[in-house]
């Protein structure tokens, strides 16, 4: 990049200008190489630059997602896209210093800022996206960008619901794109003990898998229900996008003055279902890993849960859930273990977590975390065992925003792609449809319906406000 012009200079633009410059008259020019500077083909060239576009600047794109991109030369973030226009230019300044710090030069790049990330979605110089926004708008932004043709990264979980995660995957396949779900636990860094236990379950060293134990905690109630007027340099209405209008307060929405904060939105239905989804996307994801079931489901999950009857927040408090896999394995979900999950076999069992870590210090924990172990085994002599080179090696993934660009540009299977992101939110949600309605429900994971139960099927989908959703996205471009 040209270090006194600000204009991008993507990938694309290095493809044409290298074909131009290769023919000169209408000969070939075989000394091409020596007439492009050395700069062009070394690991700064465009060619082996990734231009990224982030979708949505909070708490998790700060404290996460531009936190881990922003370790890679191949990684160029290049533009921005918020409803909240405060946190917008806030965020182009964080980028521009953080890049100006790294290069020592003050104009090193002009962040380009879109109020609606359409617009970001329709520069051409971009190649991908990191989706960091509320649940309710993962699903129809990853559509539009695999309709785009630009790789995705994608916060957890991947839709508001079934129905939204299955056109998603669909979209994202047909496309071709790279979709990476920020499922970090099964990466390397920071958190190696899931792949590895995953490894010793998959490899039988605690015997026949008959039980996995998912702790993970509920949300309290609360919230100001107090109507409060629109902030001015606020999008309510697309931050809304396809639910349903309701009036704007503030503990629905997010922190005006404070960017880092955990929003309320988390603990309002309307907009996700929860710490069944929040962290129970993670969580699943790696006992999915462990069972070897990360492209299906269960085929019977019951649940109980309590809902808050007052306040502004209503997702689930305490709840729990047993679902049965077809492979004859059970899971036990609840806020009674510890947060993580415990593989049971017939020879012993292996507990994997965090320990008493979150992705950033507002993350809640369960159980009394302090007291157990991050990695821990029935036989301490489990975790130590060697997986030989003949039996069963699982992906192994350095850091996950460093796996999803590393298979953008080497064309390689990244770790957690759009079906097996599907699979784990929708795992999740069955369990919500069985904590809504109360009954013992059968899943079809092949259909991905559930069986002779109208009321649980009318919540594989919601309704979508116009002009916003899934919905209009595919009618649009059908």
């Amino acid at each position: 990049m040209n270090k006194n012009n600000n204009k991008s200079f993507s990938r694309r633009d290095f493809v044409k200008t290298a074909a131009k410059s290769a023919v000169v008259g209408g000969v070939a020019m075989t000394g091409f190489p020596t007439i492009v500077p050395a700069s062009v083909f070394g690991k700064n060239a465009p060619s082996n630059k990734v231009n990224i576009g982030q979708i949505g600047i909070g708490r998790i794109a700060r404290t996460h997602d531009l936190a881990e991109t922003f370790k890679y030369d191949t990684a160029r973030i290049m533009a921005v896209a918020d409803v909240d226009r405060t946190r917008l230019e806030s965020g182009k300044k964080m980028i521009e210093g953080w890049y100006e710090k790294k290069t020592g030069q003050s104009n090193y790049i002009d962040v380009k800022i879109y109020d609606d990330y359409h617009d970001l979605l329709h520069n051409k110089d971009i190649d991908a996206v990191i989706i960091s926004t509320p649940d309710h708008w993962h699903a129809q932004p990853a559509i539009e960008a695999a309709l785009a043709g630009k790789h995705i990264y994608c916060q957890k979980p991947t839709s508001l619901t079934i129905e939204e995660g299955r056109t998603m995957s669909d979209v994202v396949r047909k496309s071709g794109v790279v979709f990476q779900l920020g499922s970090q636990q099964r990466s390397l860094n920071p958190w190696p003990q899931f792949k590895q236990a995953c490894e010793l379950v998959r490899n039988g060293r605690i015997g026949k898998l008959h039980t996995v134990r998912v702790g993970l905690p509920g949300d309290p109630p609360g919230g100001i229900t107090t109507e409060m007027p629109v902030p001015a340099n606020f999008n309510y209405d697309m931050w809304l996008g396809s639910t349903p209008y309701v009036y704007y307060t503030l503990d629905r929405v997010h922190s005006l003055t404070d960017p880092n904060s955990r929003g309320g939105w988390l603990r309002c239905e309307q907009f996700g279902a929860g710490m069944i989804t929040g962290w129970g996307v993670h969580h699943i994801d790696i006992a999915h890993w462990g069972m070897n079931t990360e492209l299906t489901g269960p085929v019977e999950v019951e649940a109980t849960a309590e809902f808050p009857k007052q306040g502004l927040w209503n997702v689930h408090g305490d709840f729990q859930v047993k679902a049965k896999y077809a492979n004859g394995v059970e899971m036990y979900i609840s806020g009674k273990d510890p947060n993580g999950i415990r593989f049971e076999g017939s020879d012993g069992w292996i507990f994997v977590s965090r320990g008493n870590v979150g992705v950033t210090a507002s993350d809640p924990t369960s159980g009394n975390n302090t007291q157990n172990k991050a990695f821990n085994a029935s036989n301490p002599k489990i975790l130590t065992s060697v997986i030989g080179p003949n039996e069963t090696h699982l992906y192994a993934s350095p850091e996950q925003h460093g796996n999803w660009l590393d298979s953008i540009l080497n064309k390689k299977q990244n770790i957690s792609p759009a079906e097996v992101a599907h699979r784990s939110c929708s795992a999740c949600l069955i369990a919500h449809a069985a904590m809504k309605t109360g009954k013992k429900l059968y899943w079809d994971p092949a259909k991905e319906v559930f069986k002779n139960n109208v009321e649980a099927n009318k919540l594989l989908s919601r309704p979508q406000r116009y002009p916003y959703g899934t919905n209009y996205v595919v009618n649009k471009n059908a």
